[in-house]
């Protein structure tokens, strides 16, 4: 298994930890509060990093930095927008999709050309996505429009974040991470005001976004070392893999069951994983 699929994994990891802690923390404050506060923790995280991996940074590593906000602060808000409804089941699969899809698609317009066992573990990837988060039977029943719409968003976002974070140089160092954090907060406080939604935070609300934050910084940094070392269609689609983290961690944590579905989605992911590591 190469360097580049180890910190891909570890990417959606971080992320699928970040969403559950943001999910949670949803249900209690507004989704506005726990992206912004995450996104300002992740700006801090960032800034620190880049302290001490400077790198030569152009301004261009700055304009995809900037773009990487919009699409991470983006897909949070509407993420756990979907997560505080209770719309998990339908959310997240359709976000992850959306996430792994278009990063793939750019991929290809730019030259990429994976190998046929890598196409096999992508085609294996989206279904495996889906149905790791597909609500249980047990499950009350939704709005569906509402979390298609949520979902759709959110996944546009993080694919823009993908896409985005694998243009910045590798000679840039981290710095442009704090500036995709910092942009992330700021278009939080334009758009949450502009709605006219609650986003000043509370002291209570600290420790969520701060925990979501962190993580979310780490799953990013991971993300964009792992470009360095593998395509950016494969690390998009293994970055994707994050909801079975959170279905796992939501198991654990909160006991809640797994359904059938679910379960064969993480055995489709694991085979994914193990095709496009080999390939």
């Amino acid at each position: 298994m190469s360097f580049g699929v180890v910190l891909a994994l570890s990417s959606a990891v971080a992320y699928g930890a970040s969403d559950f802690v943001g999910g949670v923390g949803a249900r209690r404050f507004s989704s506005w509060q726990i992206v912004l506060v995450g996104q300002t923790t992740g700006a801090v995280v960032m800034l620190i990093a880049g302290l001490a991996r400077p790198g030569t940074p152009a301004p261009a590593d700055f304009a995809w930095a900037l773009l990487a906000g919009v699409g991470s602060a983006t897909g949070s808000i509407f993420l756990f927008r979907g997560l505080s409804r209770g719309r998990m089941g339908l959310v997240a699969p359709i976000s992850a999709v959306g996430a792994a899809v278009l990063p793939v698609l750019v991929g290809v317009a730019l030259g990429e050309r994976p190998s046929w066992l890598v196409w096999v573990g992508m085609a294996l990837a989206l279904p495996g996505i889906w149905l790791v988060s597909r609500p249980a039977a047990s499950d009350r029943p939704h709005d569906v429009r509402g979390a298609v719409l949520d979902g759709v968003l959110a996944g546009v976002g993080f694919g823009l974040l993908f896409i985005a974070l694998a243009q910045i140089a590798d000679a840039a160092g981290l710095l442009p991470l704090a500036a995709n954090q910092l942009s992330g907060a700021v278009l939080t406080v334009v758009v949450a005001s502009l709605l006219k939604q609650t986003w000043r935070p509370t002291r209570e609300v600290l420790g969520w976004g701060s925990a979501t934050g962190v993580l979310g910084a780490c799953g990013t940094l991971a993300f964009m070392v792992a470009t360095g070392f593998t395509s950016l269609g494969i690390a998009a689609v293994l970055a994707s893999v994050y909801p079975a983290v959170t279905v796992l961690l939501a198991a654990g944590l909160l006991r809640e069951r797994m359904g059938a579905a679910q379960l064969a989605g993480i055995g489709i992911c694991t085979v994914a994983v193990a095709c496009l590591a080999l390939g």
